[in-house]
Order: structure tokens, then sequence, then C-alpha cells
């Protein structure tokens, strides 16, 4: 088994790798190759704290894998990470485990990689201002995957602790973002200057007033994962002219701002625009005129995983890379 770290990860697989290898497992999944059972969250409510186990196969690759994710807020106090993930990959012909490797950092790039590809079909073309609400381990690899498929010329940055947000824009620097940064305190001018808007908390309450949105906003929502949880407020889900999710088992189950509205009976999932990778192989449209507001609500599934941990794997053997250990 080749076991491959964080660092070696990073060093090998960049995000235009993770936004090609994301489209190919939209493709595939539409063409009814990926295996997905729903993911099982076990809760700690003393901890306030999540662990996620989530299984999924390629049918196509002839490959299977499960993540374990944990999510531990309180961890930080500790010098802890919030979020540890690992993830154990297999060959689906003889179901040998050819590869273990650190999940927490794959979990963010995929996560960014699909507000890439979302973003690419959703977005204005001339997206210029992107505003990032919650900056945070998650957002980093948000703002890239932007980045890689828009020319932005300005990032706002939002959060509680204006801090916090001014020491993300400089790590985005020390990366080599060499794009102007603003910290914002007041999330209304945030908002209302936004072409395009990240959000990546875990806030149980909308971040943001949907009022102050402007016509042609596009919106990445990743940050709730669970049911109680509503980063995004009833008047964007409402207003938006498409709302488009990674994968609509999951939302249904997971994604709080939507089961809200559904509840109330003001909406419904059938309202739901398409599922990202009916937009890749083009059974639905993307953005259709300027003025649109669209939002991508982003849960997250196992075969997701499955897609960058692939491209990892494949990256470290012919590189060479990575530790083999048998088990």
């Amino acid at each position: 088994m080749l076991v491959v770290n964080e660092k070696q990860i990073k060093l090998l697989y960049k995000m235009t790798d993770a936004i090609a290898d994301i489209t190919g497992i939209l493709e595939a999944k539409e063409a009814g190759k990926i295996d997905n059972p729903q993911r099982t969250v076990l809760d700690f409510p003393q901890h306030s704290a999540s662990a996620l186990y989530m299984p999924s196969a390629d049918l196509v690759s002839e490959v299977s894998a499960v993540k374990v994710v944990t999510i531990f807020p309180g961890n930080p106090a500790q010098g802890k990470p919030t979020t540890q993930g690992v993830l154990l990959l297999s060959d689906a012909t003889n179901g040998e485990h050819v590869a273990m490797m650190n999940a927490s950092y794959l979990t963010r790039l995929r996560t960014g990689a699909l507000s890439g590809v979302a973003t690419d079909l959703l977005a204005k073309k001339d997206s210029r201002v992107l505003t990032v609400i919650g900056t945070g381990a998650m957002a980093f690899e948000q703002v890239l995957g932007v980045l890689a498929v828009r020319t932005i010329e300005k990032i706002i940055l939002v959060n509680r602790t204006p801090q916090k947000a001014k020491e993300f824009g400089d790590k985005l620097h020390a990366f080599g973002v060499d794009l102007p940064f603003q910290v914002e305190i007041d999330v209304a001018k945030a908002v209302n200057q936004a072409d395009i808007i990240c959000c990546a908390t875990r806030s149980n309450d909308p971040v943001f007033n949907g009022n102050d949105v402007k016509p042609g906003t596009h919106i990445n929502g990743v940050g709730s994962y669970l049911p109680h949880m509503r980063e995004v407020d009833e008047t964007t889900v409402l207003s938006a002219d498409k709302i488009v999710v990674d994968d609509l088992a999951g939302v249904k189950h997971e994604a709080g701002e939507l089961m809200h509205v559904a509840e109330s009976g003001k909406w419904s999932f059938n309202d739901v625009h398409a599922q990202l990778g009916e937009l890749v192989v083009g059974k639905k449209e993307g953005r259709q005129a300027p003025e649109e507001i669209t939002f991508f609500k982003c849960v997250g599934a196992a075969y997701f995983d499955l897609a960058v941990a692939k491209g990892v794997y494949v990256k470290a053997k012919e590189a060479g890379v990575g530790i083999e250990m048998e088990v």
C-alpha cells in the first residue's frame, strides 16, 4: 500500500488537476457509472463535532474508496486542526488496498474544484470582484477554484474576526496570488460589490442578507453540511434564478438552508435547476442571462473524493512519491 501525506499531495497535485478530475467524475456519474451510497454522519453533541464516513466506487476505472473525516470545531484551542481525514483507495478488480492518504487537504481541494467548475458554468464571464465570507481553512481552495476559471481583480474578505481575514489575505499573497484584497467589516457592502460570493462557514444562521445581492451575482455555498446549518438565507434561495447542487440526494438530507425553505412550503427541491453534472454534460443550461442570480450549493459526496484520490495515486506512482507499506 502506498501512503501519501499532505505535503506530498500539495507538491504533486494542483487545482487544475482537481478540476479536470472532478469534471471527469461528474461525467461518469451522469453516465450511471458511479456507486455512491449515502454517507454516515456520527454526531458528538458534547463537542459540537461530527465524523463522516463516505464510501464510493467508480465502475469505469474499477476503483473504490472510503473517506473518514472528523470535524471538531474546538480543536484549534488545543493546537489541533478542526478537520482531519484519511482516505483508503482500493482496486475494485481484486480488492487490493492500493493507497492510504491524508484527506483533509483533498477535501478542501475537491470542494474548491467543485466551486471552480460551478463558477465556470454559472458566473458571468466578466466577473471581477470575489467576496469571501468565512476565511477558515476551507475558504483558501475556494478562492483558488474561482481564480482558476475567472480573471478576478479584487478580493473582499469577511470574517467575524477581521484579523483572521487579514491573515488569510496575507496567506494568499504568500502563496503567489498577486491580487489586492480588502478586509470588510460591513457584510452588506462586501456582498453588494461582489460578482461572485463564496461562503465557507459552519454557521447555523445566515451570514448575509439576500436583499444585498446584486443582479448577476453567482454564489457558492459550501460551508453548511448539516440540516441545522444555514449560512445562506431564505431570501437568497427564493430570489435565485437558478439553484444548482453538487449531488441532489445529498442536499436533500444535508443542505440546511434548502431543507429549511422546503419545509416552509415556499420552495421545493423540484425547483432545483440542475445537478452540476447535468451542466457539465450539457443536459441543462448554465447562465443564460447577465442579470441572473445563481446559487451553487455543495455538501460533498464520496465520489468527488474518489476522483481526486485516484488522480493523486496516479501522479504519486509516476513520480515515485510516497511510502510503500505492507498491511
